[in-house]
């Protein structure tokens, strides 16, 4: 069987269940693995944190994430992008899905949610159960890596010069719904220093 065109492969990440599969920088590993909320990490090494709402809204899931949401084939599903602010710079892209047969009652906060962590959601409610955490390197080829670059374009951000973003991903059931919530690492990201006045 012919191996599919390079544009192709582009389009699609290779996740994997360990961080030492991608061989990104050792700087990037204690924020890939991060065990607890993103949000929490971020607000520590940051005196101004704040969520940008890019989008939410109908959308159809990518290749790759059909499959870890349930679906046989990609599809619509309510999705929602943002940017992850730490004193005004963007330090992460957001991405989240979840498929159109989620409910209310699966997921009472998710269409309210505005400007505020979904994370922060996630990880106080008692009924979500959390999956392990997936890595990926996406090339700049892949849909999300050209969204966080657009993104940032259109905030007066400079885009990145990397070829490959670092990004992790992490499905969450409550009830009977699903979600998955996928994190792009960007350069910025690393220009982070950890601060106790966070309250500032």
């Amino acid at each position: 069987m012919s191996a599919p065109p390079r544009s192709a492969s582009l389009r699609q990440a290779q996740w994997q269940p360990h961080v030492l599969a991608l061989n990104a920088p050792s700087a990037y590993v204690p924020w890939l693995t991060e065990g607890g909320s993103l949000t929490a990490r971020l607000k520590a090494h940051s005196h101004n944190f704040r969520v940008q709402c890019l989008h939410q809204r109908v959308e159809r899931c990518l290749n790759d994430e059909a499959v870890a949401i349930g679906m046989h084939r990609p599809g619509r599903v309510w999705e929602r992008e943002v940017l992850l602010r730490c004193d005004n710079t963007p330090a992460v892209f957001g991405h989240t899905v979840v498929p159109m047969s989620a409910t209310a009652t699966d997921w009472p906060l998710f269409s309210t949610l505005g400007e505020r962590s979904l994370g922060t959601t996630l990880f106080g409610d008692p009924l979500v159960e959390r999956s392990v955490l997936e890595f990926a390197r996406l090339r700049e080829g892949h849909p999300l890596a050209q969204r966080a670059r657009t993104a940032l374009i259109a905030n007066g951000v400079a885009a990145p010069d990397a070829h490959i973003l670092y990004a992790r991903r992490c499905l969450y059931r409550r009830r009977q719904g699903t979600l998955l919530v996928t994190e792009v690492f960007l350069p910025s990201v690393l220009e982070l220093i950890k601060t106790n006045d966070n309250k500032r």
